[in-house]
């Protein structure tokens, strides 16, 4: 492994830590849905593994007690998850231009919404080395977290359970605010979008749409008025809005972006 890919990982690993323990936190509960719904330990176990989605794992969930078919549940699940069609599609504008397709194809397991905010963070292009250290920390946090429940949810009680709930709202908060304080633009957009949110849930015509429907709206909606309105401009030598910024390339090619 390159001595700049192996301190890429290394970076992503530090940054996907706190997300690990989050997830760790957050998963009990999907664990103990899971149990709910006579799935086994090691199937609860495989799903999380294989698919890193906390809304997309409680409806497949929802779906399979209430004995959805196949096709249902496929459906379900493209509808739930459509939202990260849009952060792959940022995150394919922000990866280095010369990384291989199979490294764009594998870094698409670890897009998740907190994962996806600490990658876009990153100054500069982004290297898949970075998403995938920092998969290597959240995931089995993820994974455990669910084990965890699964194996032990009847036993914590109602309300410590909803207390460690409150942690993915923290971990969000943590990843949301430090940017916020650093652009005006970032904060209003930010708050723009936490009144749209709640006015989504409220509003007659607005609250019956489905969550994953709404964030899909709102992300389209309010980045898209966003880049409209304060352009981010590219100039040689990379200078962003006036600003210099570190954009230098990590690794010689392609080839050396992690191996």
């Amino acid at each position: 492994m390159k001595k700049e890919t192996r301190e890429w990982f290394l970076k992503g690993m530090r940054a996907g830590i706190p997300i690990g323990m989050g997830y760790f936190a957050v998963a009990f509960t999907l664990g103990i849905a899971a149990r709910e719904a006579g799935m086994a330990l090691w199937q609860s176990g495989f799903m999380s593994a294989a698919m890193l989605a906390s809304a997309g794992q409680f409806a497949g969930i929802g779906a399979i007690e209430a004995g959805a078919g196949f096709l249902e549940i496929a459906v379900t699940q493209v509808v739930v998850n459509l939202r990260y069609l849009l952060m792959s599609s940022a995150l394919s504008q922000k990866v280095r231009r010369d990384a291989p397709f199979f490294h764009r194809f594998f870094m698409a397991y670890g897009v998740t919404d907190e994962i996806f905010a600490v990658s876009m963070g990153v100054e500069g292009k982004l290297t898949p080395s970075f998403v995938y250290g920092a998969a290597s920390t959240a995931a089995p946090g993820w994974v455990a977290g669910t084990v965890m429940g699964t194996f032990m949810g009847m036993v914590i009680p109602a309300r410590a359970m909803s207390a460690m709930g409150v942690a993915l709202y923290g971990m969000f908060l943590a990843i949301v605010v430090p940017p916020s304080k650093k652009d005006r633009v970032i904060a209003g957009v930010v708050l723009i979008s936490m009144a749209a949110s709640a006015a989504f849930t409220k509003l007659p015509g607005l609250r019956g749409i489905s969550s994953g429907f709404q964030i899909i709206i709102l992300t389209i909606l309010l980045s898209g008025v966003a880049a409209a309105l304060f352009p981010v401009k590219e100039e040689k030598g990379g200078r962003q809005n006036g600003a210099f910024c570190e954009c230098k390339p990590v690794g010689d090619g392609g080839d050396d972006l992690f191996g």
